[in-house]
């Protein structure tokens, strides 16, 4: 006798309705992979809330109940470790998403999440580099006379160089970069492109890499290069360089510069955007190099010129010093 198989459990009244959200983020939003990914982990644990709870119905979460889950998010539990307010606001943001939506497509009446409002993070001002660390980083990319030296002096200089996020620069193809025109194509959130100019430096240190680097690097990958197609930055195999490889580019540039500071491919970013911004760049500009949907997002940037132009006015006015 031919044994059956085990019951499955269906998903609940909540499950189904949050399948169906991530399914209208996906395809209808085009949200990108990492951010469906966060989605889904805090949404996972927001269903895990409702049922230690005992709610299985969207007609019985209470604002109170949202709250409380805010309350589990700053605090934290057995199985989960205390949130900050930055990702536990962007988790309660998840929940009034997915909460908005499930009245808008009918499946609930009232929307429980509407006035619980996310925690405010403190203000931090982005860490940018003084353009010396800046230049001693680049000076100091790879092991010299490497073929790897020519790829990290490149991919160093189009980060600092175009303000790229490292999963932008990674991402790029030979075909993205017009080295005549002095332009690269980079790819942002949500698959948004835009166009940034390039300046001589790093067009010079892609031209050399593209020249005397790249080349060894794809013979030394495998026979067929459809899985790599024409990729810009290459690792020792020939593949695609990762975004965790470019990282350790830039930490153990910084280590050979001898600069201390904490450095991140956001910290080159951070550096770009403020620099431009102290040479008398337009806000407006800067945002559209960064790819910001909002000038409210680059402001921040406009609060680190004044801070270094405070520090100037403290230490060079004399009506100014204690």
């Amino acid at each position: 006798m031919t044994e059956a198989p085990p019951a499955t459990t269906a998903p609940s009244e909540i499950g189904r309705a949050v399948r169906t959200y991530l399914d209208h983020l996906s395809v209808e939003r085009g949200l990108a992979k990492n951010t469906l990914t966060s989605y889904r982990r805090d949404l996972r644990r927001y269903q895990e809330h409702l049922a230690s709870s005992g709610i299985e119905r969207l007609e019985d979460v209470t604002e109170a109940v949202v709250s409380g889950f805010l309350v589990r998010l700053r605090e934290g539990d057995a199985d989960h470790p205390a949130l900050s307010s930055t990702s536990a606001a962007r988790t309660v943001v998840a929940v009034r998403g997915f909460h908005k939506f499930a009245v808008a497509d009918g499946l609930a009446t009232i929307d429980p999440a509407s006035g619980v409002k996310p925690p405010t993070p403190a203000k931090r001002l982005p860490k940018a580099l003084p353009l010396a660390d800046v230049e001693a980083i680049l000076e100091a990319a790879g092991a010299p006379g490497t073929t790897l030296a020519l790829r990290d002096r490149a991919l160093l200089e189009v980060l600092y160089g175009t303000g790229a996020r490292i999963s932008e620069a990674v991402g790029l193809d030979v075909d993205d970069l017009d080295l005549v025109e002095g332009t690269v194509l980079l790819r942002g959130k949500g698959g948004k492109e835009r166009i940034v100019p390039v300046g001589s430096y790093a067009r010079e240190a892609v031209d050399a890499y593209l020249v005397r680097g790249r080349p060894e690097l794809v013979a030394a990958g495998p026979s067929t290069r459809s899985s790599v197609g024409g990729a810009l930055f290459l690792n020792a195999r020939g593949g695609r360089l990762s975004r965790q490889s470019a990282w350790a580019v830039l930490v153990k540039a910084a280590e050979r510069a001898g600069v201390t500071k904490d450095v991140s491919p956001h910290t080159m970013r951070h550096s770009f955007a403020t620099h431009l911004l102290d040479g008398g760049a337009d806000v407006r500009v800067v945002q559209e190099l960064l790819g910001h949907a909002s000038v409210t997002t680059t402001q921040v940037y406009t609060l680190v010129t004044v801070e270094n132009l405070r520090e100037v006015f403290a230490t060079a006015h004399p009506r100014a010093r204690d």
